[in-house]
Parts: structure tokens; sequence; C-alpha cells
């Protein structure tokens, strides 16, 4: 894909942002009796969710004030940051909810019943990561919480999505569970779009870069062709500015320079080759514009924090057949 001058913004994020596709960890149907607080413990690269099917509940971030869901709400914490949720702002002590007996229907599925004989709330919580590096970059983008209300007109398509997912818990089948999930996948995906769509000004960072005419044309096509043999004069060049512009007004909206964005763009690239697809590193490097492979070594260590043999070993314990 080439960039085409006077390319539409909206155009170019539609295009970076589609192929959003997540990796399932876990998800839990929660069904809880007043009064119950509950502790989400935090989890690195990933994203928690909490969809309310019925009653009401509060989210409280660290550092901050409850706010409260009621049914049809969904709410979304990108950053794998811990934070409760509770039957009333006041309530506690917090339980570890991984730490509470749970009914396991699958590896990747359970069901909690969990607190006292009060008002009960229902909510569907799961726990997403995401390998493409676009999708890594929008959420680093995103703010600490995203809310959909159920009644919001963005909402439509979750409420379509939500009486789903009802159906399948209120009358359980064969499979049911796998459908749950793929529909609390679906869920996400629809509640980023709907954040998007509000219009809000991001501001700096990677999203508002992404829609900026110049620095956006230069961020598609690294995106487009990362192992191309950029430099800072090639990128400029795509941007149509002098280097020294180009240069300081990139790293003002992204936050880093042309080329250390255009390193770490490679180096989560390669890590997702690397997890997803039996190739080797020497592989990788290749195609990724390396000559040499310890130079994408070195350069995968730094930015990832682990050696791509390390990677590709997960990968294998990943695939490996669990033992019965």
């Amino acid at each position: 894909m080439r960039n085409v001058p006077g390319t539409d913004s909206r155009d170019r994020l539609a295009r970076v942002l589609h192929p959003l596709r997540m990796r399932s960890t876990f998800y839990c149907h929660a069904e809880l009796g007043e009064p119950w607080a509950l502790e989400m413990p935090a989890i690195a690269d990933a994203v928690s969710f909490h969809v309310l099917t019925a009653g009401a509940c509060w989210l409280r971030m660290p550092g901050s004030e409850a706010v409260e869901l009621r049914a049809g709400d969904l709410a979304l914490v990108p950053h794998g940051k811990g934070h409760d949720l509770l039957s009333t702002p006041e309530a506690g002590p917090t339980s570890r909810v991984d730490l509470l007996p749970q009914r396991y229907l699958s590896e990747q599925y359970s069901v909690l019943e969990h607190g006292g004989t009060g008002r009960t709330t229902q909510l569907i919580c799961g726990i997403v990561s995401f390998d493409e590096p676009a999708a890594r970059e929008l959420l680093r983008s995103l703010p600490a919480t995203v809310f959909v209300a159920g009644d919001a007109s963005a909402a439509s398509s979750i409420r379509d999505t939500l009486r789903l997912m009802a159906g399948e818990l209120a009358h359980p089948q064969p499979g049911g569970e796998a459908v749950a999930t793929r529909l609390a996948d679906i869920l996400v995906v629809q509640a980023i779009r709907a954040w998007l769509a509000t219009g809000l000004d991001t501001g700096t960072g990677w999203l508002h870069a992404l829609q900026d005419a110049r620095i956006g044309q230069a961020l598609e096509a690294i995106h487009a062709d990362p192992g191309n043999e950029w430099n800072l004069e090639r990128l400029a060049r795509t941007a149509t500015m002098s280097r020294s512009a180009f240069s300081a007004r990139f790293t003002a909206l992204v936050g880093e320079t042309p080329i250390a964005y255009l390193t770490r763009w490679r180096m989560n690239l390669a890590r997702s080759r690397l997890l997803e697809e039996n190739v080797t590193s020497a592989q990788v490097a290749t195609e990724l514009g390396y000559r040499s492979e310890a130079a994408f070594h070195r350069a995968f260590t730094r930015i990832i924090g682990r050696t791509p043999g390390s990677i590709r070993r997960q990968q294998r314990l990943d695939l490996a057949p669990s033992p019965r």
C-alpha cells in the first residue's frame, strides 16, 4: 500500500487500525450479590474490560474516585493496570478475583459466584492482548479508562452484541462459552471504535501524529514498508519537509525521534512475527532491513527486553500440548 498525496487523515487512520486482532487470555461471567468488592490484578501488556449485563457497580482506578457503571455499560482498562470493582464506592475490603473459587468451563472461561445476599449484579469480565504493532501503539494512545454508556448513540452495535451474549449465557449450549468469548472480543474492538468516533482532539501522541497531513504520511510509509532502507532524509522527503523541520515536528507529535520510532516499530513487528509464525530470526532481520543478524539481535533485545531466541522458545511452549 503506497501513500497518495492528499489522503484524508481519517482514511489513513482507518487503514492503519483496520486489522485489529486480539489474543484472548481469559473471560469470566460473574454473578455478584451485595455487598462485594473485587480487586482486579495488574497484568502487563493486557486490556481488561467489564460489561454490565444486569445491576450496577463501581470501577475505581488507583488514585481516582470510583465511577458508576450500569446495565449495558462497557468499561475498558487499556494499560494493564490493577483496579477495583465494587458494589458501592465504600465497599471493602477487596478480594483478589483470581484467588476466589470459581467454576471453570474451559481453560479460558469461568463462572464466578461471590458476595452476599443483596442485590445481584452480573458482569462479563475479560483480559485480552493485541500483538500487532499498530494495535500496541493505539493502546498507548488510549486514556486510563474508556467508558461507553449503554444509552450512547455510538453504542447501538455494542447493544446488539450484548443481546447476543446475553442469549448465549441465558440458554447455555455446547460451545456456548466459545461463542461468548468471541462476542467479547468483538465488544472490545467496538468500544475502541466508539472512542475513536467521539471526535475528541487526541492532542499529542501517535493518534494525533497519524492524522497530521505530513507526519501521517511518513508514519504510514514506515508501516507499509518497514524493511525499506529508511533514514531521516528519505522519511522527510516522504513528508515533503526539510530534514530539520520534519525531525522537530515528528518528535513533538510522536514523542520520540523518527529513527527511534522506526526501530521500535520494527522490533514490535519482529516480536509478532516470531510469536505467530514459524520463521527464524535471520529471516525476520532480513525482512526488516537488517543486513547483520547481530545488529538485529542487539536492537531487539534493547527494545523488547528479551532476546529473539527467548520469544521463539515461548512460542514453542505456547503451541505445545498441555500435559494430561
